[in-house]
């Protein structure tokens, strides 16, 4: 009754089963192992962002450039403060308002922005409190440059004069007339009454949606592997059933002349009756 698995048909049906479903099973692992990566990176980072409230600030150069292991440390920089810019749209406690950026050149003669706090509403130039005079000294926490269109990063062009849509070098190198640090702080503690941005953890750290997506592709692979299977049982039970009704005398010739093994199946069932 199962010869029919010896026909190039089924050859081809058993190959394919036996390739895809170690395929799907492994990548169904993968996508699971890149799920607890993140899950491990998200618990990594909150755990260093916590110890990093409390760790000594580092001078600037001793943590560039920014990664996942110095984001969100404590540094120092002591230089004058330049350019003032401002950062609208920025969500603080679900009120929407703007950054006060100030640029703080250092002895080498390059730009730390600096976010000296946030106000609430539009971005107002003259409710902006004027950087200290004369050099200084600040302490924040460390930041990557921030990426247009990511993590609420506003990628709109044509602000006003005065105002960048996302605190990085790329965006500040045509505000400013000096170099500028790929990096940037924020205050631990606002400066003129304003209130304190918090640190925000490092990129790819996050439970954010490419996490989720692998846990979906996860569920997904190995619903495919599943499915391959069920599929060969219905295609065997099937085949089965067709030959034992072949068998029976119950499959027109025309059915049977569609597959060899049909046809045989009912051309020793004509040569029993004959017989």
């Amino acid at each position: 009754m199962y010869r029919f698995l010896l026909t190039p048909r089924w050859w081809g049906i058993n190959v394919f089963v036996l390739l895809a479903i170690p395929f799907c099973l492994f990548m169904g692992s993968w996508q699971l192992g890149r799920f607890e990566e993140r899950m491990d990176s998200h618990r990594t980072a909150g755990e260093q962002a916590e110890s990093a409230k409390h760790a000594a600030a580092r001078p600037l150069d001793a943590l560039l450039p920014v990664d996942k292991e110095t984001s969100g440390r404590q540094t120092t920089a002591t230089g004058r403060y330049g350019k003032q810019l401002l950062v609208p749209d920025r969500e603080l406690d679900e009120t929407r308002g703007y950054y006060v950026l100030t640029l703080l050149r250092t002895d080498d003669g390059k730009a730390l922005p600096v976010v000296r706090g946030w106000l609430p509403g539009d971005a107002d130039p003259a409710k902006a409190p004027a950087a200290p005079k004369g050099e200084v000294t600040v302490t924040g926490a460390l930041q990557a440059s921030e990426t247009p269109g990511s993590n609420g990063v506003s990628a709109a062009g044509g602000l006003p004069a005065g105002q960048t849509g996302a605190i990085s070098a790329a965006s500040l190198v045509n505000l400013v007339p000096y170099e500028v640090y790929d990096a940037w702080i924020t205050l631990n503690k606002g400066d003129s009454g304003m209130k304190a941005v918090p640190a925000a953890a490092a990129q790819d750290t996050g439970l954010d949606l490419k996490a989720f997506q692998n846990l979906g592709y996860t569920g997904e692979w190995f619903v495919f592997a599943g499915f391959v299977v069920f599929m060969w049982f219905r295609l065997l039970r099937r085949e089965v059933e067709f030959v034992r009704d072949a068998e029976l005398g119950l499959v027109a010739d025309a059915d049977a002349d569609e597959d060899p093994v049909r046809g045989e199946a009912a051309e020793r069932t004509r040569e029993t009756a004959a017989s």
